[in-house]
């Protein structure tokens, strides 16, 4: 892939600028994070934001769609569900489908989060108890590991990435950011504290990954846990406290600048 050459203070600049561009309330309207923009509770913008970001791959506008729909199962009261959650409450999610996450699924991910908010107080408490050397990463599979603590459908495993496993954790990671980068134009949360924004790391994907390559931020072909890690590094480098935020920069300009 062709490479823009461009140096290092003329690249942070331009990045700067686009994320100036898309960093803004106007990205809210067509992405999923539009979904925990609903809500004003804590605990209701976390359920409503993993839930929305688990099943973020595949086309915008049917997983906006999708998750509109798991929240109006829900009662769009996504922590006072998850808390009174009864085997009597699973046949309300027969039928739900995005991609190959279905009604099996969805029923464990309540059981589950109601198990973490239960007995390890919440989803903030599990993510900051585990991170390890400036990143979350290794968080994310300890969090994979208590996620699935208790009896569960095997099945359902594959609906949680594992960066030790040497996945990138796209859709975890772009959940985090949600949650705990502190963002001035309103559209991440910034509601978990006890995660430092410096610590996130970039949603890595196919669209990212082309442009971080093209712009010469990654030269690893495979979007995986090594190529993040390699992404984390330079990014870190233009932003050391908020490195993540260049995800705006580089989604806009792969998706709708088709760089």
């Amino acid at each position: 892939m062709t490479q823009v050459p461009l140096e290092p203070s003329l690249l942070k600049e331009f990045l700067d600028e686009k994320v100036t561009l898309y960093n803004n309330p106007d990205f809210i309207e067509t992405d999923p994070i539009q979904i925990p923009h609903n809500f004003t509770k804590k605990e209701d913008i976390e359920i409503a934001g993993f839930l929305t970001a688990t099943i973020a791959w595949g086309n915008r506008k049917s997983i906006i769609t999708n998750a509109k729909k798991f929240m109006d199962i829900m009662g769009n009261d996504p922590y006072d569900f998850v808390m009174s959650f009864s085997k009597n409450d699973i046949p309300k999610f027969e039928g739900f489908v995005h991609r190959t996450f279905n009604s099996i699924d969805a029923a464990y991910f309540i059981e589950s989060l109601q198990n973490i908010y239960a007995n390890h107080n919440g989803l903030e408490n599990v993510f900051a108890a585990h991170i390890e050397a400036q990143s979350l990463q290794p968080a994310i599979t300890a969090f994979k590991n208590i996620f699935f603590s208790i009896d569960h459908p095997q099945r359902t495993t594959k609906h949680i990435s594992d960066p030790a496993k040497n996945s990138a954790a796209k859709r975890i990671n772009m959940f985090l950011r949600w949650m705990a980068r502190k963002d001035n134009a309103g559209v991440d949360f910034g509601i978990w504290n006890s995660i430092p924004t410096s610590h996130l790391s970039c949603p890595l994907d196919v669209h990212s990954g082309n442009v971080a390559r093209k712009l010469g931020l990654l030269n690893r072909k495979q979007n995986d846990a090594k190529a993040l890690n390699l992404l984390d590094e330079a990014l870190r480098k233009l932003d050391p406290l908020d490195p993540v935020k260049y995800d705006f920069a580089l989604f806009g300009l792969g998706v709708f600048e088709k760089l």
